[in-house]
């Protein structure tokens, strides 16, 4: 795993150099993570991946908006701990390890059902974890469902996009539907060893639901928007999408 993390760790610093100084003043924007810990009935631990929180929220913070992270559950949000091993530890992630406000968040969220206050953006961030609770938890699809009637900008990467899976827009047809859409390919969940441990592979739901789905090359930065709608492939597409939600805003 430590060849594989740093291959991703190198194509996300490389997409880094592309990133610009986009503002969003005055935005606010949510991010909800899972609550879920282990990997179905397994006591294999699993649960948010670091970059894909830290990116966001980074990017977001540095361009001015006001960030609040929440879970689904509330609590501690389990993070995955590979996702601090050899190889995966971007600078986002070293930022996060000595900021003890956003290690607060992480330690002590709220749940999706105590959100406070209005925001123009939702972002769900993977890790395994979200395949679990993001598809099922009735509070945490009423509220992405309300920020989608409400014409807001609804992001996600690699495994987050699972959370979007059972979405409604208000006619009662799924988001996904002739939507251009990405998130963590077949050919990575088998690269890492997952195929035969998730609820559903999160390429062929979403092709199952009518998206338009697209793939770059494994852990290569994969992004797309269509409408209010942003996805990300991989954790390697972290910033890629903060910056789509910038742009969106």
């Amino acid at each position: 795993m430590a060849g594989l993390g740093e291959k991703i760790k190198q194509t996300v610093e490389h997409g880094l150099q592309k990133v610009g100084g986009k503002s969003a003043s005055g935005k606010r924007i949510l991010i909800v993570a899972t609550s879920h810990d282990k990997l179905g009935d397994t006591n294999e631990a699993t649960g948010c991946w670091a970059e894909e929180l830290a990116a966001p929220y980074y990017i977001f913070k540095d361009a001015g908006a006001h960030v609040d992270v929440v879970s689904i559950k509330g609590g501690k949000i389990p993070m995955d701990e590979a996702s601090f091993g050899e190889g995966f530890v971007t600078d986002h992630v070293k930022r996060y390890l000595g900021d003890e406000e956003l290690k607060q968040f992480v330690e002590n969220s709220l749940s999706v059902k105590d959100v406070p206050g209005n925001y123009d953006a939702i972002f769900l961030p993977g890790g395994h974890g979200i395949v679990f609770d993001g598809p099922v938890d009735k509070n945490s699809i009423a509220l992405v469902e309300k920020f989608w009637a409400e014409g807001k900008i609804v992001s996600s990467v690699c495994h987050g996009p699972a959370a979007l899976v059972s979405i409604k827009a208000p006619d009662g047809t799924s988001i996904i539907k002739g939507k251009k859409v990405t998130g963590f390919s077949n050919a990575e969940e088998a690269a890492v060893g997952k195929t035969d441990k998730v609820p559903f592979l999160l390429e062929d739901r979403l092709k199952e639901l009518g998206g338009l789905y697209e793939a770059g090359p494994d852990w290569h930065p994969k992004a797309v928007a269509d409408g209010q709608l942003i996805t990300g492939q991989n954790p390697a597409s972290s910033a890629a999408v903060a910056e789509l939600v910038l742009k969106a805003l």
